[in-house]
């Protein structure tokens, strides 16, 4: 039969469709730390789940920045439910008040949980798109009926009752260039620059060591990878920022509700103060190009005025944003500015918030018009560098709980978190006189931590660890 706008579509119910979504799993995207406190929440419940993860190991993305040493101690970063699930099977929790780095993260706790999963969990399975069965983003009539649709990258395809789509921003690194754009040449300019956090004093020593690079960015990443570089012997330093200074991107120092996190910003200013590292302020990345000496970067600022500088190499930690292409058929409200939900924004919206003052959130405050669909982790948080462990265990719990039908647990979101944030006051400096590293410079610098970051989900970027 036709009608106006082409053939009309006839539904009919059939006793051979697909398994009721309510028999379905619940399909968990990501298996960092907070797809598998999700994991572990649905376990706890009994619920039916299904845990795919793109990389090959638990915790693919937390392994890139194995390296580093995060912000908080272990206290803030286990799931209640991990915990509990762990600890039948004879598991001991590290020392809590230790900063653990991405490895120690991995073997000590993530590791050790995805293996509680077994099949559970899948590795090498690469989402790249959801819907609904039957349904693109127009069609409505039965719409919450229909199981959702999971496409991975083999070719393969799933179907689910709901979906947790903890995937992370890891991937997804903002741009080299100012405005959100592209800089003219970037991407022939690839092989010359590297993201956030490389293991410069480890496997890829050679590609910095001896060499002139740039780190462009103003966040802890950034901070990270200059204090590792300032170890390398010959190596000239050249930090670009968009700012007219660097107080932002030094912290509050001693008075940091993060002790790592501000003797990350003092060492940093001090260096700087040295003329170890050669700030460059004012630069709006616009053009990168290939020269015989090295690789030219030119900045344009607004008012068209531009600068210049060559070195041998780039490191560009600018951040990072989330992918919702994988559900640009579901039916997403993401805030405009952010990205993230439209009602969670203003609870984490950075130009007034840190990680440490962000409220507890759940499920009504991560839920979507499309049912059954929700994002957490720094993927919840879009381009808002203020998220925390801490905050993605606690939507786990919340959204699993609303899954489950337990709207009183749900919406019962509290977060446990000291006033002065998830550290206590003497806590790097204890940790430092266990792991420092010599570095040779003076202005109280003679004893640096192992390069301090954050903590994502399975992605990095984020404000605290």
């Amino acid at each position: 039969m036709s009608g106006c706008c082409g053939p009309t579509v006839v539904e009919l119910e059939s006793s051979t469709q697909a398994t009721r979504p309510s028999e379905l799993p619940v399909v968990v995207i990501g298996a960092g730390p907070i797809g598998l406190a999700a994991a572990a929440q649905l376990a706890e419940r009994n619920l039916d789940f299904l845990v795919l993860e793109a990389g090959e190991q638990a915790g693919a993305s937390v392994a890139k920045w194995g390296h580093v040493r995060v912000f908080s101690p272990w206290r803030y970063n286990i799931d209640a439910a991990a915990r509990r699930l762990l600890e039948t099977e004879g598991w001991s929790a590290p020392d809590l008040e230790w900063l653990p780095t991405g490895a120690e993260l991995i073997d000590d706790y993530l590791a050790p949980l995805a293996k509680q999963f077994g099949d559970k969990v899948r590795l090498g399975a690469k989402v790249t798109a959801i819907s609904r069965l039957g349904y693109d983003r127009v069609r409505t009539n039965g719409r919450e009926q229909a199981p959702f649709l999971i496409h991975l990258a083999d070719g393969q395809e799933l179907q689910a009752r709901a979906i947790i789509d903890a995937s992370g921003t890891y991937e997804t690194p903002n741009v080299l260039g100012a405005s959100g754009l592209p800089a003219h040449g970037e991407q022939a300019a690839a092989d010359l620059i590297d993201h956030a956090l490389p293991d410069v004093l480890g496997v890829d020593r050679e590609h910095y060591e001896g060499k002139h690079v740039m780190v462009v960015g103003a966040g802890h990443s950034a901070a990270t990878t200059l204090l590792a570089l300032a170890q390398l012997d010959n190596t000239p330093i050249t930090w670009a920022i968009r700012a007219s200074n660097a107080g932002r991107a030094y912290g509050g120092g001693e008075a940091d509700a993060l002790p790592a996190r501000g003797a990350l910003g003092t060492r940093l200013h001090a260096l700087v103060t040295s003329g170890r590292i050669q700030l460059l302020t004012g630069f709006f990345t616009h053009r990168v190009h290939a020269t015989g000496n090295g690789i030219e970067v030119i900045s344009r600022d607004p008012s068209g005025t531009e600068q210049s500088v060559t070195v041998d190499r780039i490191v560009s930690a600018t951040g990072y944003r989330p992918d919702q292409s994988i559900a640009a058929e579901l039916r997403l409200d993401l805030d405009p500015i952010l990205g993230s939900t439209r009602q969670l924004a203003p609870l984490i919206d950075p130009n007034q918030h840190s990680c440490g003052t962000v409220p507890a959130h759940g499920a009504d405050e991560l839920a979507h018009p499309e049912p059954g669909y929700y994002a957490i982790g720094v993927k919840s948080y879009g381009r808002a560098p203020t998220f925390l462990l801490a905050t993605g265990y606690e939507q786990a719990r919340s959204v699993v709980a609303a899954l489950a039908g337990d709207w009183e647990a749900a919406r019962d979101v509290q977060l446990d978190l000291p006033e002065t944030g998830v550290c206590s006051s003497s806590l790097a400096e204890a940790q430092e006189q266990r792991v420092g590293l010599a570095t040779g410079l003076s202005g109280g610098l003679l004893a640096t931590p192992l390069p301090l970051a954050t903590v994502s989900a399975t992605s990095g970027g984020s404000c605290c660890g």
